[in-house]
C-alpha cells in the first residue's frame, strides 16, 4: 500500500489508508532547522455532542470500546464523512447515537486531542430542543449504543468512579459547566 509523494520539500509516504484515518510518514524540516521523519495520523475530523434534554441534564451513551476491552460511558461523537460540514455531522450523529434530533445546535469550540501524532480536530456542539424523529436513524453496524439521561452531578460521579475514561467527555462536561473557556478553534 505504500505510496510516496513529495510536495513543498516534504517527502510523504502513505503507510496505511483506512475508512477513518490515514497513517503517513513525512520527512519534514522542523522550525529549528533539523529534519525529522514523523509518523502522523491524518483524520477528517470529528464532532462531539453534548445533548442536553433539560438544564442540568446530559445524555451519555454506554458503548463497548474494543481497544480498551470494556464498556464505558461517554458523550456521543462521530467522524465527519468526506466533505461533510461539522454542523451537519453534529445533527446526524446526535440522531444516530441518541435517537433524538436536535432542533438547536450551538458550536462550543474545537480542540486537538492528540496533536503529537494526529491532526484530528474535535468540534464540540451543544444539542438542545431534542425531539424524537418520525423514523429512527440507522446507526453504524459496528456500534452497540445505550443512551441514558443523567444529571450533571451523576455524570461527574461516573468520571470519579472510572466509568467515564475518555478526555472528550470530561472536557465536554467541563465546557457545559463553563469550567473551560469556549475555544475559537
Amino acid at each position: 500500500m505504500k505510496r510516496e509523494t513529495t510536495r513543498g520539500g516534504v517527502k510523504r509516504t502513505v503507510v496505511y489508508e483506512g475508512r477513518v484515518f490515514t497513517v503517513v510518514k513525512e520527512r519534514a524540516a522542523l522550525p529549528n532547522g533539523m529534519r525529522a521523519t514523523l509518523e502522523i495520523v491524518r483524520h477528517r475530523g470529528s464532532v462531539v455532542l453534548i445533548p442536553q434534554p433539560r438544564r442540568q441534564q446530559v445524555i451519555l451513551i454506554r458503548q463497548f470500546r474494543y481497544v480498551l476491552n470494556r464498556w464505558i460511558w461517554e458523550l456521543p461523537a462521530g467522524t465527519l464523512e468526506a466533505g461533510e460540514r461539522p454542523d451537519r455531522a453534529a445533527r446526524r450523529e446526535c440522531e444516530e447515537e441518541t435517537g433524538l434530533r436536535p432542533t438547536r445546535i450551538r458550536k462550543l469550540g474545537g480542540y486537538y486531542p492528540t496533536p503529537g501524532f494526529c491532526d484530528e480536530h474535535m468540534t464540540f456542539y451543544l444539542c438542545t430542543g431534542l425531539v424524537r424523529p418520525a423514523r429512527p436513524a440507522q446507526g453504524d453496524d459496528d456500534e452497540h449504543i445505550e443512551p441514558r439521561t443523567f444529571t450533571l452531578a451523576q455524570a461527574w460521579s461516573l468520571v470519579r468512579s472510572g466509568d467515564v475514561v475518555d478526555m472528550k467527555t470530561v472536557l465536554g462536561l467541563a465546557m457545559l459547566e463553563r469550567r473551560v473557556p469556549i475555544a475559537r478553534g
